[in-house]
This record gives C-alpha cells, sequence and structure tokens, in this order.
C-alpha cells in the first residue's frame, strides 16, 4: 500500500506542477504579467520590487531565531523564521547543503576538517568578508564563540541537544576563523545550518548574559520583537496575534534581497488564508499555513484564471504521542507497550489517509522515508501494524484488559480502559482527530477528543504533560525525526521545557546507538544504526506512526522565486532571489 501512495504522490504533485505551469524558472506563467507571444529573448519589464510580499503562516513565532531558547511549537513555522537568520551553512530547496555565511564547508581530511589521534574532531570555518548584522555591526569570529557558551549554558536549556552537546569548544583564531573542537567525531560538523548552531550578536547581548542567564535571560525582548540577526530580512514591526513586517537587508551574505519588504499574517484558519490568495491579498504561505483540501481549490481555480503555483510534496510525519512518564500517563496502562501496539492496530491509517488528504499521504510505519538508500533493509526490519481489530483485542488480553458488557475494554478490577486525545484546534486536525478518535472506540477504547487552541499550542508544558495521546506531525528522516526520542530532548521543567521528546520515552539501547551513529563518520555504518534505531521505534511505540501528510506551499502568479522542494529542503532557503513579475 505504501508503495501505492508513493506512486499517487507523485502523480499528484506532477499534475499540480504542471496545471500551474512552473516548467522552468525562464518560462512565463498564467498571470505572470508577460505576454504569452513574448520573445524569448525579450528582457524582463521593469517591476516595482519595493512592493510588500504578504506572506500567510499559521503559526505566530515565540521567537525569531533559528537555534532557539525559547519554547517552539514545532519545526513548521522552521521556513519563516529561516527569513531572519543566516547559519555557516543553509540547505537548499533539494536538501544539499550550501555555504552561507562561510566561503566554503569543511572537507573531511584536510585542513578544515581533521580528526585527532585521541578521537576528537577539530572543524574550521572561513567566514565571508566584510559580514555585517542587520545593525551595521561587523560579524566576527567572536560572535560564534559567545553564542557558543550561551547555548552550551545548562539553566537555558539547549546544552543537552545536538550539537552543542558534542562542541568541546569554539574558538576565534582571527575575525573570520571559526574554529570548532568537538568532543568526538561530529558527522554533521561540516553542515551546521543555523537551525542547527547560530551566531548570536555579542555587542547586543554579552552585558544581559553576564548579568544573569537564568531563563530571564531567554525572555529578553532581543529574541522577539527586537530581534537582530544575520538573514535576508530584518524585524521592522511586530504586532502580536496579527502580524509581523520587515524589510530587505542589505548587507545579506548572500546579497542584497530583490523584494524590498514583507509582512507576515498570522492566519489561523486555512479557509481564511484560501480566501486571502484568491483575492489577491495574500501571495505566498509558509509550511501548514494551507492544506491539501485548499490546494485542490487553488489549483482548479488559478488553473482557469490568471493564478500561480501550489507546491506539494508528502512530508512531515505524522503520528500520535504516547505519555511514558508515570507522574502524567492517564491511564497508566497507556505505558503498557502491548497496550500502545494494540492501538496501533486500531486505527485504519489507508482510510483516515483516504478521508483527510483524499489518499494523497503516504502510510508508514516509520519516520524514515523510502527515498534512503538503506530502506529496503529497514523495511524488512521494523514491525508493522496494519489495521486489525482482532489483534487489537489480543493484544489488550495479554495486557490484562477483556471487553465489558458495552463493548469497551475493562481491567482485571473493573475499571474502563479511558484515554484523552489531543490535537491542536484547527478544522482540518479536527477532522483528523475525529475520525482517529471513531476508529479506537470502535476497536473497544473509550477515548475522549481535546482540541487545544492555537493560542496554547507553543506552551512546551502543556505539550509534555498531556496524559496518553496527542496527535502531531513535524520533521523527517534522520535529521528531523531520530533526534526527537534520545533521553537528553525530554522536556522538563528543569530545561524550561524546551525539548521535543515530548511524551517523554526513553529507551538505553536507543540513546547509545544515537551517540554512536552521531559519531560515526561511516556511511554504512551509519546506515546499520539508523536501521536499528527504526527498529526500536517500532517495536516499542514511542509515538503511533500514521503517514507523511502531503504538504502544500502556494504563491500567487506575481511571484517568481519559489520552486519545488525536497522534504529535506526549505521553499525559502533563496527567497533573496524572489522578485515581483
Amino acid at each position: 500500500m505504501g508503495d501505492a501512495m508513493h506512486i499517487r504522490g507523485a502523480v499528484l504533485l506532477l499534475a499540480i506542477v504542471l496545471a500551474a505551469g512552473c516548467g522552468g524558472p525562464a518560462r512565463p506563467s498564467a498571470g505572470s504579467g508577460q505576454p504569452a507571444q513574448e520573445g524569448r529573448g525579450s528582457p524582463r519589464p521593469q517591476v516595482d520590487q519595493s512592493r510588500t510580499l504578504v506572506i500567510a503562516a499559521r503559526f505566530e513565532p515565540t521567537t525569531l531565531t533559528q537555534k532557539a531558547l525559547v519554547r517552539i511549537a514545532a519545526a513548521s513555522d522552521n521556513d519563516a523564521r529561516s527569513i531572519f537568520n543566516a547559519g555557516l551553512a543553509v540547505f537548499d530547496d533539494q536538501g544539499v547543503s550550501r555555504p552561507q555565511l562561510a566561503e566554503a564547508l569543511p572537507e573531511l581530511n584536510t585542513d578544515s576538517w581533521r580528526v585527532l589521534p585521541d578521537g576528537r574532531m577539530e572543524t574550521t570555518y572561513r567566514l565571508r568578508p566584510n559580514l555585517t548584522w542587520q545593525d551595521g555591526t561587523a560579524l566576527t569570529a567572536e560572535d560564534f564563540a559567545f553564542a557558543w557558551r550561551v547555548y552550551a549554558t545548562p539553566e537555558l536549556g539547549v546544552a543537552g541537544s545536538p550539537p552543542i552537546a558534542q562542541m568541546e569548544e569554539v574558538r576565534a583564531p582571527d575575525a573570520r576563523t571559526v574554529l570548532i573542537r568537538w568532543k568526538q567525531p561530529f558527522p554533521d560538523a561540516n553542515i551546521l545550518s543555523a537551525e542547527d548552531f547560530q551566531a548570536l550578536p555579542r555587542h547586543v547581548l554579552e552585558d544581559a548574559y553576564q548579568r544573569d542567564h537564568s531563563e530571564a535571560f531567554g525572555n529578553l525582548p532581543f529574541w522577539t520583537i527586537e530581534y537582530l540577526g544575520l538573514g535576508p530580512y530584518r524585524i521592522d514591526r511586530w504586532e502580536p496575534g496579527a502580524f509581523l513586517e520587515g524589510a530587505a537587508f542589505p548587507g545579506y551574505a548572500l546579497g542584497s534581497p530583490k523584494i524590498q519588504r514583507i509582512k507576515m499574517q498570522f492566519i489561523a484558519d486555512s479557509n481564511a488564508v484560501l480566501a486571502s490568495l484568491l483575492a489577491g491579498d495574500v501571495h505566498f504561505t509558509v509550511t501548514n499555513a494551507i492544506f491539501l483540501q485548499q490546494a485542490v481549490v487553488l489549483k482548479r481555480e488559478w488553473s482557469s484564471r490568471a493564478g500561480g503555483e501550489v507546491l506539494v510534496i508528502p512530508t512531515q510525519w505524522r503520528r500520535a504521542d504516547m505519555q511514558h512518564r508515570p507522574e502524567y500517563a492517564s491511564p497508566p496502562a497507556i505505558r503498557d507497550v502491548l497496550v500502545r501496539r494494540a492501538l496501533s492496530h486500531a486505527i485504519d491509517r489507508d482510510a483516515l489517509n483516504v478521508a483527510v488528504f483524499e489518499g494523497e499521504g503516504v502510510v508508514t510505519d516509520t519516520p524514515i522515508p523510502s527515498s534512503a538508500g538503506y530502506y529496503p533493509t529497514l523495511d524488512r526490519s521494523i514491525a508493522k501494524y496494519p489495521h486489525d481489530e482482532r489483534r487489537t483485542q489480543q493484544l489488550m488480553g495479554e495486557a490484562g484488559f477483556s471487553k465489558g458488557a458495552d463493548g469497551v475494554f475493562v481491567g482485571r478490577a473493573g475499571d474502563r480502559f479511558s484515554l484523552e486525545a489531543k490535537e491542536n484546534a484547527t478544522a482540518d486536525l479536527a477532522t483528523e482527530l475525529s475520525i482517529i478518535a471513531s476508529a479506537l472506540r470502535g476497536a473497544g477504547f473509550d477515548v475522549r477528543e481535546t482540541l487545544v487552541p492555537l493560542s496554547q499550542a507553543n506552551d512546551g508544558e502543556l505539550r509534555g504533560t498531556f496524559p496518553a495521546m496527542y496527535v502531531g506531525g513535524g520533521g523527517i528522516g534522520e535529521r528531523g525525526v531520530l533526534p526527537n526520542y534520545i533521553g537528553s530532548t525530554i522536556p522538563s521543567s528543569e530545561n524550561r521545557w524546551v525539548g521535543r521528546n515530548r511524551g517523554g520515552w526513553s529507551n538505553a539501547e536507543y540513546d547509545r546507538l544515537f551517540d554512536a551513529f552521531s559519531t560515526t563518520l561511516d556511511r554504512s555504518e551509519r546506515d546499520r544504526q539508523v536501521v536499528r534505531m527504526a527498529q526500536i521505534l517500532s517495536e516499542e511505540v514511542p509515538a503511533i506512526s500514521l503517514y507523511f501528510n502531503p504538504i502544500a506551499v502556494a504563491k500567487s502568479g506575481a511571484v517568481d522565486g519559489p520552486r519545488p522542494y525536497t522534504s529535506d529542503g526549505l521553499v525559502t532557503w533563496n527567497i533573496s532571489e524572489w522578485q515581483w513579475r
């Protein structure tokens, strides 16, 4: 079934791309403002690039930095935050790492990437010349050394996250040289994006850090309304709950943006985003602002009149996280792996995919996509949970539950198995949760549905203390998912509820494998480690794997620049090159 879903997803993507006329960046599309008969060699008409590019986002960022000290709800706003940031490297639309602030990326077994005899490493990044912060102050390697001291401060909550935990020291031999010393081999040491490790403006933050590097430091206005970054746009105005505005940063490392102003509107309702796109009031949407249902309408409407493009790709691993910490788990039996496997068999994911995504998602038992070279081996190794209510009943029986007179599972003491299933409150996600809950009820579980208002979706404590099940989505593959299930990423009051292992699952073998994966430079050995980690995730079910849902990003025909992207890439990576048609 998974292969069929891949084929159907690919067919949809091809159809949408063809209908939207994205055959190549030099070809005028419908509504581009260029006459169809324009000669191939004709110059592009002069267009006023000072117009404001209006971007729709579902979530209002809780911070504008990419390596966050404050709580963020999900990686779904990463493409929005990337607009204001730059790292040593950046991942392009194909998921390939490119130099951004750095002149070049370190290469193994050269002076730029040395493995030392004692097992430690050194990587050297040379900054591009004449880089500045958005206030005009020179960017120097000391800003990276300062950032490392900040991120490595235990009280700020991210010291245990990769790659900070693997760094021994960051030094500045001179103004343009960033020397990173590693405690151990780290295979991604040459592709550090801003999300991994970014500079911080020492001239703005050092005094505050010296005075107090507790939680108060992470709550400074700098991280939001007074943010100062290195990206293509700088924050100009922020109206909480409504919008933020940005102006082009002429000193951006990859060139001054062509479009001079942006406005990001926070619109929680995807149908409202659709209406704004059709009215021409919104020109572009970041991840999760619209869903497949709106994408289908856009494709139909834009194909019959001046329109734009809809870019669709199956990405974001959707799953139902399960609670594993005894102080929060209710019912306590949710911590029993037999119960979690029983719940997995109770959900008809194929029917759910059809109902929510018209069958265009990719049902999966693992967060690793089939594009991985080692996927055939992985697919043979993992546990799978096809819809099977008889298997659900069998597993619940092994866990000590049987069905009562009303068809609901009860324990040996007669206690009903009642659980709360949570999800963020939007119309699309409410449908998903309703279908999941209905399937679980049909299999014999007493389920209460709770929709969490988007105003609370950024609350790390709320997201980490749910009693039983929280349905959500996020990254994909090795970088996007595997770090989220190590013990050091469990959110708690001690780390200010920062961390994506929200269910609190911990497995010693998985942690050892991840540590080895994070220090192994040989790709074939890393493949074996990933396969075993995926196998553990499938057997222990820290989260019920659902599917890779198709993400839609829309742009109006007035904008030239955004293009199809992979699940490992960012659609906004080259926003400085976008322009009005």
